[in-house]
């Protein structure tokens, strides 16, 4: 088929600083360049970012940094003539940029949700920090990190033309088994969330209280500086992308802690799922609706209810039946979760949208400045 000519306004792809974006950026794109497509990745230049850029020239994409919306406007060509623009979530000054694209492409126009709960619970409040109900409606096509009726509801409520899932993938290139010496008991990576720290206090530090000869590990940025972290767990502030496939590596097991808006919209996993059993790591995770259908409970995923549930796997699971668990689930990423399956998810969606854009008449028309 012939190559897409795409853009891409996403939060970051030059940093993993503190967010989690750019490594699922970074996986589908490159599979989009696997497959023979042309990306373009239009990223707001922030001091945050620019003090940490891990993959400041990508191989796989055209990366171009931006310093406002008037700076952004020197890519209107190239928006204009783009077979799909796609604007991700928490992009600066999102609603201002989404209108941009609306107005300017002649392609599809798409919005990628990495937020999904999140955004919607800030559309409740009337918080349009970076989509706005009017530009929901003004783009073509919908993709959501958020599977189940989550997707329903962004057309029945929001009037979304038509959403479909895209959950976060793994590059199982990156991300594999290493041969590393083990370090800890129960590891976890992830930045710093007020809704998350009630669940990583109840199933790692209170598990860590009550057995002082295992060892933890939290990875991650933005932590307070007052968290009374026990003796027997390590904390890191930062482990770069290049770093992950070796933390997991080094951990017998690793947890899964999701934030609340995610928990009660349900089907929403988190990459670092996927990334984890990619690595051959055992995931302990909270429970949440989806959460099955994505891996089979007590056979490919650990499901923990209490800190007891937690110590139960850590101190009672045969190193057998660890090994299994693992391989089941690291197996169940490479058939259904790798950025190859996305990047071919996402084709398959561009190019039904293209076609059906196409056939229809009059033309999309588009949101008013």
């Amino acid at each position: 088929m012939t190559p897409l000519r795409i853009v891409v306004l996403g939060l970051s792809l030059s940093s993993s600083w503190g967010n989690g974006h750019a490594t699922t950026w970074r996986a589908l794109l490159r599979a989009l360049a696997v497959r023979g497509h042309d990306v373009l990745f239009l990223e707001r230049d922030r001091p945050w970012y620019a003090a940490h850029r891990d993959l400041p020239e990508p191989g796989f994409c055209r990366l171009a940094l931006y310093q406002d919306l008037a700076e952004l406007s020197r890519w209107q060509e190239e928006i204009a003539a783009a077979d799909a623009v796609i604007v991700g979530s928490f992009v600066p000054k999102g609603v201002a940029a989404g209108r941009f694209v609306q107005q300017v492409a002649r392609g599809v126009t798409a919005f990628y949700d990495i937020d999904t709960p999140v955004t919607l619970a800030k559309l409740a409040r009337g918080d349009h920090e970076y989509l706005s109900p009017e530009l929901i409606r003004g783009f073509d096509l919908h993709l959501s990190f958020t599977g189940g009726p989550t997707l329903s509801h962004l057309m029945r409520r929001y009037g979304a033309p038509d959403a479909r899932v895209l959950y976060c993938s793994v590059d199982e290139t990156l991300y594999r088994p290493l041969q590393v010496p083990q370090r800890w008991d129960l590891s976890y990576l992830g930045t710093y969330s007020p809704d998350r720290q009630p669940t990583l206090e109840q199933l790692l530090l209170e598990p860590a209280r009550h057995a002082p000869e295992l060892r933890f590990v939290v990875a991650g940025s933005q932590y307070p500086g007052d968290i009374a972290w026990p003796s027997n767990v390590e904390y890191l502030e930062h482990v770069p992308p290049a770093g992950h496939a070796a933390f997991y590596a080094a951990s017998r097991f690793t947890l899964n802690v999701t934030r609340a808006d995610m928990i009660r919209a349900g089907w929403s996993p988190s990459v670092r799922l996927f990334e984890a059993a990619a690595c051959g790591t055992p995931v302990i995770s909270d429970v949440w609706d989806g959460l099955d259908t994505l891996f089979a409970p007590g056979k490919e995923i650990l499901l923990a209810g209490g800190p007891k549930t937690v110590l139960g796997a850590l101190i009672g699971m045969p190193e057998a039946d660890r090994q299994h668990l693992a391989a089941a689930a690291r197996q169940r990423v490479l058939m259904e979760h790798t950025a190859s399956h996305r990047a071919t998810e996402l084709e398959g969606y561009l190019r039904e949208t293209i076609t059906r854009r196409r056939a229809s008449s009059p033309a999309r028309e588009r949101v008013s400045p």
